[in-house]
Protein backbone atom coordinates (compact mmCIF):
# COMPACT_ATOMS: atom_id res chain seq x y z
CA UNK A 1 0.00 0.00 0.00
CA UNK A 2 1.26 3.73 -1.36
CA UNK A 3 1.61 6.10 1.18
CA UNK A 4 2.60 9.52 0.31
CA UNK A 5 3.21 13.08 2.70
CA UNK A 6 1.58 10.94 5.62
CA UNK A 7 2.40 12.98 8.82
CA UNK A 8 0.49 11.54 11.80
CA UNK A 9 -0.71 12.42 15.22
CA UNK A 10 -0.70 9.99 18.04
CA UNK A 11 -4.10 9.73 19.90
CA UNK A 12 -3.55 8.48 22.48
CA UNK A 13 -7.14 8.72 23.47
CA UNK A 14 -9.62 11.73 23.28
CA UNK A 15 -8.77 13.21 26.91
CA UNK A 16 -5.20 13.90 25.78
CA UNK A 17 -6.85 15.35 22.45
CA UNK A 18 -8.68 17.68 24.82
CA UNK A 19 -6.35 18.91 26.57
CA UNK A 20 -4.51 20.41 23.44
CA UNK A 21 -2.02 17.21 22.24
CA UNK A 22 -0.11 18.69 25.73
CA UNK A 23 1.71 15.42 27.59
CA UNK A 24 -0.53 15.25 30.61
CA UNK A 25 -1.80 11.75 30.59
CA UNK A 26 -5.95 13.22 30.94
CA UNK A 27 -7.55 16.15 31.27
CA UNK A 28 -10.35 17.57 33.23
CA UNK A 29 -13.76 17.10 32.44
CA UNK A 30 -14.20 20.80 31.95
CA UNK A 31 -11.26 20.68 28.98
CA UNK A 32 -13.37 18.14 26.74
CA UNK A 33 -15.03 20.94 24.76
CA UNK A 34 -11.41 22.43 24.07
CA UNK A 35 -10.42 20.57 21.11
CA UNK A 36 -9.06 22.50 17.99
CA UNK A 37 -10.09 20.34 15.29
CA UNK A 38 -8.76 22.36 12.89
CA UNK A 39 -5.20 21.96 14.19
CA UNK A 40 -5.90 17.90 14.92
CA UNK A 41 -7.30 17.62 11.28
CA UNK A 42 -4.17 19.33 9.70
CA UNK A 43 -1.72 17.15 12.00
CA UNK A 44 -3.61 14.05 11.14
CA UNK A 45 -3.84 14.55 7.34
CA UNK A 46 -2.05 12.01 5.07
CA UNK A 47 -2.92 10.43 1.81
CA UNK A 48 -3.06 6.72 0.63
CA UNK A 49 -2.66 5.24 -2.73
CA UNK A 50 -3.93 8.82 -3.67
CA UNK A 51 -6.94 10.03 -1.34
CA UNK A 52 -6.82 12.00 1.86
CA UNK A 53 -7.10 10.26 5.12
CA UNK A 54 -8.36 12.70 7.81
CA UNK A 55 -9.59 12.24 11.48
CA UNK A 56 -13.11 13.96 12.27
CA UNK A 57 -14.80 15.13 15.28
CA UNK A 58 -18.31 15.12 16.39
CA UNK A 59 -18.69 15.82 20.53
CA UNK A 60 -21.71 17.68 22.87
CA UNK A 61 -22.29 19.44 25.84
CA UNK A 62 -22.54 16.11 27.72
CA UNK A 63 -19.15 15.92 27.56
CA UNK A 64 -18.78 12.83 25.23
CA UNK A 65 -16.82 12.69 21.54
CA UNK A 66 -15.80 10.74 18.87
CA UNK A 67 -13.07 10.78 16.90
CA UNK A 68 -13.34 8.79 13.71
CA UNK A 69 -10.86 8.05 10.66
CA UNK A 70 -12.06 8.10 6.96
CA UNK A 71 -9.20 5.16 6.32
CA UNK A 72 -12.19 2.38 7.00
CA UNK A 73 -14.64 4.49 8.73
CA UNK A 74 -12.89 3.54 11.88
CA UNK A 75 -13.73 4.38 15.53
CA UNK A 76 -10.65 5.51 16.51
CA UNK A 77 -11.22 6.88 19.88
CA UNK A 78 -14.95 7.36 21.59
CA UNK A 79 -15.20 9.05 25.23
CA UNK A 80 -17.63 9.25 27.59
CA UNK A 81 -17.85 9.82 31.53
CA UNK A 82 -18.12 7.23 34.29
CA UNK A 83 -20.01 7.63 37.42
CA UNK A 84 -17.59 10.24 38.52
CA UNK A 85 -17.59 12.25 35.91
CA UNK A 86 -14.07 11.19 34.90
CA UNK A 87 -14.02 11.20 31.09
CA UNK A 88 -12.88 7.67 29.96
CA UNK A 89 -12.17 6.55 26.22
CA UNK A 90 -13.88 2.82 26.21
CA UNK A 91 -12.64 1.72 22.37
CA UNK A 92 -9.52 0.36 21.17
CA UNK A 93 -7.45 1.12 18.76
CA UNK A 94 -3.97 2.76 17.51
CA UNK A 95 -2.56 5.89 18.14
CA UNK A 96 -1.27 5.88 14.59
CA UNK A 97 -2.39 5.54 10.70
CA UNK A 98 0.11 3.41 10.40
CA UNK A 99 -0.55 0.96 12.56
CA UNK A 100 -4.33 0.86 10.81
CA UNK A 101 -2.28 0.20 7.70
CA UNK A 102 0.04 -2.60 8.93
CA UNK A 103 -1.97 -4.02 11.04
CA UNK A 104 -5.78 -3.96 10.11
CA UNK A 105 -6.91 -7.66 10.68
CA UNK A 106 -8.24 -7.00 14.44
CA UNK A 107 -10.88 -4.50 12.55
CA UNK A 108 -10.41 -1.97 15.22
CA UNK A 109 -13.52 0.33 15.37
CA UNK A 110 -14.02 -0.20 11.24
CA UNK A 111 -16.79 -0.38 8.55
CA UNK A 112 -17.31 -4.10 7.60
CA UNK A 113 -18.55 -4.96 4.40
CA UNK A 114 -19.62 -6.20 1.88
CA UNK A 115 -20.26 -8.77 4.23
CA UNK A 116 -19.66 -9.18 7.79
CA UNK A 117 -18.68 -11.57 9.66
CA UNK A 118 -17.93 -15.28 7.49
CA UNK A 119 -19.44 -17.15 4.19
CA UNK A 120 -18.73 -20.62 4.03
CA UNK A 121 -15.57 -21.40 1.67
CA UNK A 122 -16.14 -17.95 0.13
CA UNK A 123 -19.13 -18.72 -2.17
CA UNK A 124 -22.24 -18.34 -2.66
CA UNK A 125 -25.03 -18.06 -5.62
CA UNK A 126 -27.33 -15.51 -7.01
CA UNK A 127 -29.56 -16.75 -9.78
CA UNK A 128 -27.61 -19.80 -10.51
CA UNK A 129 -24.16 -17.69 -10.75
CA UNK A 130 -21.56 -18.91 -8.28
CA UNK A 131 -19.14 -16.06 -7.21
CA UNK A 132 -16.26 -16.32 -5.30
CA UNK A 133 -15.06 -14.52 -2.87
CA UNK A 134 -11.06 -13.67 -1.07
CA UNK A 135 -10.70 -16.32 1.43
CA UNK A 136 -9.26 -14.70 4.40
CA UNK A 137 -10.25 -16.97 7.65
CA UNK A 138 -8.98 -20.34 7.12
CA UNK A 139 -11.19 -22.06 4.43
CA UNK A 140 -13.82 -19.13 4.73
CA UNK A 141 -14.47 -15.56 3.86
CA UNK A 142 -14.75 -12.67 6.59
CA UNK A 143 -15.72 -9.51 6.71
CA UNK A 144 -15.67 -8.62 3.39
CA UNK A 145 -12.26 -10.00 2.56
CA UNK A 146 -8.96 -8.14 3.05
CA UNK A 147 -9.23 -5.29 1.25
CA UNK A 148 -13.32 -5.03 2.38
CA UNK A 149 -14.56 -1.37 3.49
CA UNK A 150 -12.39 -1.79 6.71
CA UNK A 151 -9.45 -0.94 4.26
CA UNK A 152 -10.74 1.73 1.87
CA UNK A 153 -10.53 5.07 2.01
CA UNK A 154 -14.12 6.86 2.14
CA UNK A 155 -15.11 9.94 0.71
CA UNK A 156 -15.78 12.39 4.11
CA UNK A 157 -17.92 15.01 4.57
CA UNK A 158 -19.15 16.57 8.01
CA UNK A 159 -22.06 19.15 8.09
CA UNK A 160 -22.00 20.21 11.63
CA UNK A 161 -20.33 19.30 15.06
CA UNK A 162 -22.86 16.32 15.89
CA UNK A 163 -22.41 14.77 12.44
CA UNK A 164 -20.14 12.59 10.01
CA UNK A 165 -21.00 11.15 6.83
CA UNK A 166 -18.88 8.80 4.58
CA UNK A 167 -19.19 7.56 1.47
CA UNK A 168 -17.57 4.77 -0.49
CA UNK A 169 -18.41 2.71 -3.89
CA UNK A 170 -17.59 -0.60 -4.24
CA UNK A 171 -16.72 -1.68 -7.68
CA UNK A 172 -18.45 -4.60 -9.40
CA UNK A 173 -15.71 -7.66 -9.02
CA UNK A 174 -14.38 -5.68 -5.46
CA UNK A 175 -13.31 -8.95 -3.43
CA UNK A 176 -15.67 -11.15 -5.97
CA UNK A 177 -18.81 -9.39 -5.04
CA UNK A 178 -20.87 -8.52 -7.81
CA UNK A 179 -22.38 -5.35 -8.76
CA UNK A 180 -21.15 -1.53 -7.95
CA UNK A 181 -22.24 -0.78 -4.71
CA UNK A 182 -23.21 2.60 -3.31
CA UNK A 183 -22.55 2.99 0.08
CA UNK A 184 -23.41 5.73 2.86
CA UNK A 185 -22.77 5.41 6.43
CA UNK A 186 -23.54 8.54 9.09
CA UNK A 187 -22.45 8.54 12.11
CA UNK A 188 -24.50 11.07 14.47
CA UNK A 189 -23.87 12.25 17.88
CA UNK A 190 -26.52 13.08 20.10
CA UNK A 191 -26.87 15.07 23.22
CA UNK A 192 -28.04 12.49 25.46
CA UNK A 193 -25.06 10.44 24.39
CA UNK A 194 -26.01 8.44 21.53
CA UNK A 195 -23.80 7.72 18.58
CA UNK A 196 -26.16 6.60 15.55
CA UNK A 197 -24.90 4.57 12.64
CA UNK A 198 -27.19 4.55 9.35
CA UNK A 199 -26.07 2.56 6.68
CA UNK A 200 -27.67 2.99 3.26
CA UNK A 201 -26.44 0.87 0.03
CA UNK A 202 -27.66 0.68 -3.66
CA UNK A 203 -26.64 -1.40 -6.36
CA UNK A 204 -26.75 -2.06 -10.22
CA UNK A 205 -26.08 -5.58 -10.06
CA UNK A 206 -28.08 -8.11 -7.67
CA UNK A 207 -25.79 -8.88 -4.47
CA UNK A 208 -25.64 -9.54 -1.16
CA UNK A 209 -25.37 -7.20 1.62
CA UNK A 210 -24.30 -7.05 5.19
CA UNK A 211 -22.95 -3.77 6.63
CA UNK A 212 -21.65 -3.60 10.37
CA UNK A 213 -19.22 -1.57 12.77
CA UNK A 214 -16.65 -3.85 14.59
CA UNK A 215 -15.83 -1.44 17.37
CA UNK A 216 -13.90 -3.24 20.59
CA UNK A 217 -14.99 -2.18 24.03
CA UNK A 218 -13.69 -1.89 27.61
CA UNK A 219 -15.95 0.16 29.42
CA UNK A 220 -13.50 0.26 32.29
CA UNK A 221 -11.50 1.99 29.51
CA UNK A 222 -8.63 1.58 26.57
CA UNK A 223 -6.08 -0.58 27.47
CA UNK A 224 -7.77 -2.62 30.80
CA UNK A 225 -6.85 -6.06 31.34
CA UNK A 226 -10.11 -7.63 31.15
CA UNK A 227 -13.67 -7.59 30.36
CA UNK A 228 -14.83 -10.69 32.05
CA UNK A 229 -16.18 -8.05 34.82
CA UNK A 230 -19.07 -6.55 32.64
CA UNK A 231 -22.41 -7.43 33.31
CA UNK A 232 -24.26 -8.23 30.14
CA UNK A 233 -27.61 -8.91 29.14
CA UNK A 234 -28.67 -9.80 25.01
CA UNK A 235 -32.16 -9.65 24.27
CA UNK A 236 -31.96 -13.07 22.50
CA UNK A 237 -33.65 -16.76 23.24
CA UNK A 238 -31.50 -18.26 20.82
CA UNK A 239 -28.35 -18.42 18.74
CA UNK A 240 -26.83 -19.76 15.91
CA UNK A 241 -24.24 -22.80 16.70
CA UNK A 242 -21.37 -22.77 14.55
CA UNK A 243 -19.22 -25.48 13.79
CA UNK A 244 -15.21 -25.61 13.94
CA UNK A 245 -14.09 -22.70 11.24
CA UNK A 246 -17.14 -20.85 12.96
CA UNK A 247 -19.86 -21.51 9.95
CA UNK A 248 -23.71 -21.51 11.41
CA UNK A 249 -24.93 -24.97 10.75
CA UNK A 250 -28.55 -23.60 10.31
CA UNK A 251 -29.73 -24.31 13.96
CA UNK A 252 -31.31 -22.12 15.84
CA UNK A 253 -30.39 -23.14 19.51
CA UNK A 254 -32.34 -21.85 22.63
CA UNK A 255 -30.25 -20.27 25.18
CA UNK A 256 -32.24 -21.81 28.15
CA UNK A 257 -29.88 -23.87 30.31
CA UNK A 258 -26.84 -22.87 28.07
CA UNK A 259 -23.90 -20.33 28.97
CA UNK A 260 -25.77 -18.76 25.76
CA UNK A 261 -28.29 -17.41 28.29
CA UNK A 262 -28.05 -13.68 28.50
CA UNK A 263 -31.52 -13.60 28.95
CA UNK A 264 -30.87 -11.81 32.55
CA UNK A 265 -27.74 -9.94 33.57
CA UNK A 266 -24.75 -12.05 34.28
CA UNK A 267 -20.97 -10.93 34.33
CA UNK A 268 -19.35 -12.15 30.93
CA UNK A 269 -16.82 -14.31 32.37
CA UNK A 270 -19.12 -16.23 34.38
CA UNK A 271 -19.76 -19.22 31.66
CA UNK A 272 -17.01 -18.66 29.13
CA UNK A 273 -15.15 -21.32 30.99
CA UNK A 274 -17.97 -23.75 30.79
CA UNK A 275 -17.42 -26.94 28.99
CA UNK A 276 -19.60 -26.37 26.11
CA UNK A 277 -18.46 -27.55 22.51
CA UNK A 278 -19.96 -24.19 21.15
CA UNK A 279 -17.64 -22.03 23.92
CA UNK A 280 -15.00 -24.36 22.30
CA UNK A 281 -15.75 -23.81 18.56
CA UNK A 282 -15.38 -20.18 19.58
CA UNK A 283 -12.61 -20.17 21.77
CA UNK A 284 -15.01 -18.00 23.98
CA UNK A 285 -18.42 -16.63 22.99
CA UNK A 286 -18.26 -15.47 19.32
CA UNK A 287 -21.80 -16.36 18.03
CA UNK A 288 -24.61 -14.94 16.29
CA UNK A 289 -27.59 -14.20 18.37
CA UNK A 290 -30.99 -14.01 17.27
CA UNK A 291 -33.25 -10.88 19.01
CA UNK A 292 -36.29 -11.25 19.80
CA UNK A 293 -39.03 -10.24 17.38
CA UNK A 294 -40.67 -7.42 17.77
CA UNK A 295 -44.47 -5.85 16.42
CA UNK A 296 -43.23 -2.89 14.82
CA UNK A 297 -40.37 -2.12 12.92
CA UNK A 298 -37.73 0.35 13.99
CA UNK A 299 -35.36 0.22 16.27
CA UNK A 300 -35.23 -2.24 19.23
CA UNK A 301 -33.24 -3.15 22.27
CA UNK A 302 -30.18 -5.49 21.23
CA UNK A 303 -28.17 -5.51 24.59
CA UNK A 304 -26.99 -3.46 27.56
CA UNK A 305 -23.58 -4.03 28.97
CA UNK A 306 -21.84 -1.58 32.07
CA UNK A 307 -18.78 -1.97 33.98
CA UNK A 308 -19.04 -1.96 37.51
CA UNK A 309 -15.69 -0.21 38.51
CA UNK A 310 -16.71 2.34 36.07
CA UNK A 311 -20.05 2.68 36.13
CA UNK A 312 -20.40 3.24 32.32
CA UNK A 313 -22.83 1.71 30.62
CA UNK A 314 -23.69 0.78 27.06
CA UNK A 315 -27.19 0.01 25.50
CA UNK A 316 -27.28 -1.10 21.68
CA UNK A 317 -30.56 -0.42 19.81
CA UNK A 318 -30.81 -1.63 16.36
CA UNK A 319 -32.88 -2.32 13.30
CA UNK A 320 -31.11 -5.36 12.30
CA UNK A 321 -32.41 -8.91 13.10
CA UNK A 322 -29.56 -10.18 15.19
CA UNK A 323 -26.03 -9.46 16.77
CA UNK A 324 -22.55 -11.17 16.93
CA UNK A 325 -21.33 -11.34 20.46
CA UNK A 326 -17.63 -11.65 20.63
CA UNK A 327 -15.72 -11.64 23.78
CA UNK A 328 -12.36 -10.92 22.45
CA UNK A 329 -10.68 -14.30 22.33
CA UNK A 330 -8.10 -13.62 19.35
CA UNK A 331 -6.26 -11.14 21.12
CA UNK A 332 -3.26 -12.54 22.28
CA UNK A 333 -0.87 -9.64 24.02
CA UNK A 334 0.68 -8.78 20.60
CA UNK A 335 -1.13 -5.47 19.54
CA UNK A 336 -0.32 -2.44 21.28
CA UNK A 337 -2.83 0.03 21.64
CA UNK A 338 -3.27 3.78 21.74
CA UNK A 339 -2.93 3.90 25.79
CA UNK A 340 0.76 2.23 25.04
CA UNK A 341 -0.69 -1.13 27.11
CA UNK A 342 -1.13 -4.49 24.98
CA UNK A 343 -4.97 -6.05 23.93
CA UNK A 344 -4.52 -8.99 26.20
CA UNK A 345 -6.76 -11.72 26.06
CA UNK A 346 -10.54 -11.01 26.65
CA UNK A 347 -9.70 -7.74 26.79
CA UNK A 348 -12.42 -6.05 24.86
CA UNK A 349 -15.45 -7.02 23.70
CA UNK A 350 -17.79 -6.70 20.46
CA UNK A 351 -21.44 -6.37 19.79
CA UNK A 352 -21.89 -6.14 16.10
CA UNK A 353 -25.63 -5.85 14.87
CA UNK A 354 -26.15 -7.94 11.76
CA UNK A 355 -27.84 -10.50 9.92
CA UNK A 356 -27.02 -14.02 10.25
CA UNK A 357 -23.59 -15.22 8.99
CA UNK A 358 -23.34 -17.24 5.86
CA UNK A 359 -26.64 -16.59 5.11
CA UNK A 360 -26.29 -16.54 1.58
CA UNK A 361 -25.37 -20.29 1.59
CA UNK A 362 -29.07 -21.16 4.05
CA UNK A 363 -32.20 -20.17 3.09
CA UNK A 364 -33.94 -20.37 6.32
CA UNK A 365 -32.02 -17.09 7.18
CA UNK A 366 -32.94 -13.38 6.51
CA UNK A 367 -32.03 -12.98 2.95
CA UNK A 368 -29.04 -10.66 2.78
CA UNK A 369 -29.55 -10.04 -1.00
CA UNK A 370 -30.44 -6.44 -2.53
CA UNK A 371 -31.43 -6.08 -5.90
CA UNK A 372 -31.19 -3.19 -8.43
CA UNK A 373 -33.89 -0.31 -7.39
CA UNK A 374 -34.21 -1.35 -3.94
CA UNK A 375 -32.10 0.61 -0.51
CA UNK A 376 -30.44 -1.31 1.95
CA UNK A 377 -31.05 0.63 4.85
CA UNK A 378 -30.59 -0.44 8.68
CA UNK A 379 -29.40 1.43 11.81
CA UNK A 380 -27.56 0.87 14.98
CA UNK A 381 -27.49 3.17 17.99
CA UNK A 382 -24.39 2.68 20.79
CA UNK A 383 -25.99 4.66 23.34
CA UNK A 384 -23.94 5.76 26.84
CA UNK A 385 -25.40 6.51 30.01
CA UNK A 386 -24.75 5.56 33.77
CA UNK A 387 -25.55 2.80 35.80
Amino acid sequence: MLMKNLSILPVVGLALLAAGCQSEPSAPAAALGSIDTVALKRAYAGETEGKAVSIYFLRNAAQMQVAITNFGGRVVALQVPGKDGKPTDVVTGYNNLKDYLSQPEAYFGAIIGRYGNRIARGKFQLDGTTYQLAVNNGVNALHGGPKGFHNQVWDASQPDAHTLVLNYISKDGEEGYPGNLSVQVTYRLSEDNQLRIDYEATTDKKTIVNLTNHSYFNLNGDGDSTILDHVLTINADKFTPVDSTLIPTGILQDVKGTPFDFTTAKAIGKDIGASDAQLKNGLGYDHNFVLKPVATAGLREAAVVYSPNTGIQLTVLTTEPAIQFYSGNFLDGTLQGKSGKKYMHRSAFCLETQHYPDAPNQPSFPSTTLEPGKKYQTSTVYAFGKH
